[in-house]
């Protein structure tokens, strides 16, 4: 593995046996960081907002399948 750092980015270099999988959900994480690197949420915020998200899709899923 090659790690090199430019003016303007970061470049990592690795051989081509590595698992593209488990290399995915690597850059996955990397990309979560930095959308969130200068985020001023609180985590408090956040769960809330999960919470939200999570109640209105199950009510949804629940309406499309005729549940209670």
């Amino acid at each position: 593995m090659i790690l090199e750092r430019t003016k303007d980015e970061i470049l990592v270099r690795l051989p081509a046996y590595v698992d593209l999988s488990e290399l995915q959900n690597m850059l996955d994480f990397l990309q979560y960081k930095e959308l969130t690197a200068k985020s001023e949420a609180k985590q408090s915020d956040v769960d809330k907002l999960t919470k939200d998200v999570n109640k209105s899709i199950w009510t949804k899923v629940k309406a499309r399948r005729g549940l209670k």
